[in-house]
């Protein structure tokens, strides 16, 4: 065991992460325009892919051992989409504001389907036609509404509809000496008649617990109505009938019911708003432990290169290209990331601790890697490498590249390039 090799890996894992910190301590007193730090990210991204192109992957079919490597990817690629998924379910998607915004949206998209998939069991709806009730996406908005809070009035004006998403509400009969005439739980509408006829409300309804709501106002539906001549001839049907015919069971036909959800939530993705201001930090909150997921998520990126740095060790001399395109890339990452902290109101020592660490544990795994695969055949090297390589190019793909783009669009293109080139040139010096 060479312990002298090991210290090596260790500052080499260390080098090639020193750029963790450095980026957290900038965007602690300076924010980039976004432009700027979606072409770093660019940058990096393809300074990274040149490494792993040429350090881990030309390595290893240089040396004749192609089915490791692709085995290597594989597993690499599937680690490391099942680990994000487990971080970003705990709050990890706040790392960067692509996943932040792909959870989100991902996140409402399920929220919506569940929305129509209700609705399909709402005779009201059952009757108009899903492909122009579809359209509704773009005005539910969720309310919270605190246990005990009145969500409408019996006799105000039916100005909205509301589709219970958790929690419970009392429907009470203020005629009947505030009699309870049902209660509802999530699934349950409150007030479809409303959108029809704008009738006073017949009843009221009190949150019993706290209670999350989907909205759809009078107003936006009206508005939805003016736009689509089919749904406007649906409507005058169903006003014209009032509510006689529409007071049957709820059910209705399951199969019936399950078509209409389907044909309402066809191609939703492209009508799914980005998520606001607003909704981001609410999800932030929601995640008491974002803090510990984000930095689990950080360090889930980091893990392949600081086990390769070290393994690479015992096969050749470092590779300048591999450790400079790994600290191109890390710098835009923290730096993005730590700015992205910082409006989350994360305090600075908590940021700057959180890129430390992780700057640290960098070095330890090429330590630890550089221990670990002393005497090891090719083929498992070259497993090794496959691993990391799979890794790193999903994490590219998944989050650093979205994230470039997202920021700053046709930028990303040439920026990739020239952080592409950047490490090859590197690989020139060696």
């Amino acid at each position: 065991m060479d312990q002298s090799l090991a210290m090596q890996a260790f500052v080499f894992g260390i080098i090639s992460a020193a750029s963790l910190p450095i980026g957290a301590a900038l965007a602690m007193v300076w924010t980039p325009r976004q432009r700027l730090v979606a072409g770093l990210m660019a940058f990096g991204g393809g300074a990274l892919l040149a490494a792993l192109t040429l350090d881990l992957v030309g390595e290893a079919m240089r040396k004749g051992e192609f089915y490791p490597l692709a085995l290597g990817c594989l597993l690499g690629c599937a680690l490391f989409i099942v680990l994000n998924q487990v971080v970003n379910r705990h709050g990890g998607f706040l790392r960067k504001a692509a996943t932040t915004i792909s959870h989100l949206r991902q996140q409402k998209r399920q929220h919506v389907t569940r929305v129509f998939e209700t609705l399909s069991h709402v005779p009201l709806f059952r009757e108009l036609p899903p492909e122009e009730v579809r359209d509704l996406v773009h005005y539910l908005t969720p309310r919270t509404f605190a246990k005990g809070t009145t969500v409408i009035r019996q006799g105000d004006p039916g100005d909205g509809f509301f589709i219970i998403d958790r929690g419970a509400v009392e429907v009470i009969d203020e005629r009947a000496g505030r009699h309870t005439v049902a209660t509802l739980g999530a699934g349950d509408v409150l007030g479809e008649m409303a959108l029809v006829t704008g009738e006073p409300r017949s009843a009221t309804a009190i949150a019993a617990d706290e209670t999350r709501a989907w909205i759809v106002l009078k107003e936006h539906f009206d508005r939805l109505v003016q736009t689509s001549p089919v749904l406007a001839e649906a409507v005058r049907r169903l006003a014209a009938r009032r509510t006689e015919n529409l007071k049957r069971s709820r059910a209705g036909d399951g199969e019936g019911a399950a078509e209409w959800a389907a044909a309402a939530t066809r191609d939703l993705e492209g009508k799914i708003a980005a998520p606001t201001q607003t909704e981001i930090k609410e999800a932030a909150l929601a995640h008491g432990g974002a803090p510990l997921a984000i930095w689990l998520g950080i360090l889930l990126d980091g893990i392949p290169e600081s086990l390769v740095i070290g393994s690479s060790l015992l096969h050749a001399t470092i590779s300048i290209s591999l450790i400079a395109g790994l600290f191109l890339s890390n710098f835009p990452e923290a730096l993005s990331s730590s700015v992205g902290m910082r409006e989350q109101r994360y305090s600075a020592g908590r940021i700057l601790l959180m890129w430390t660490s992780l700057m640290i544990f960098t070095g330890i795994g090429a330590y630890v890697g550089n221990l670990f695969f002393v005497g090891v055949p090719q083929a498992v090297f070259a497993l090794v490498e496959g691993v990391a390589a799979g890794a790193m190019l999903t994490m590219i793909a998944e989050t650093m590249l979205p994230e470039a783009y997202h920021r700053g669009g046709a930028i990303t293109g040439a920026s990739t390039l020239l952080g592409f080139l950047a490490a090859i040139f590197f690989k020139t010096l060696e």
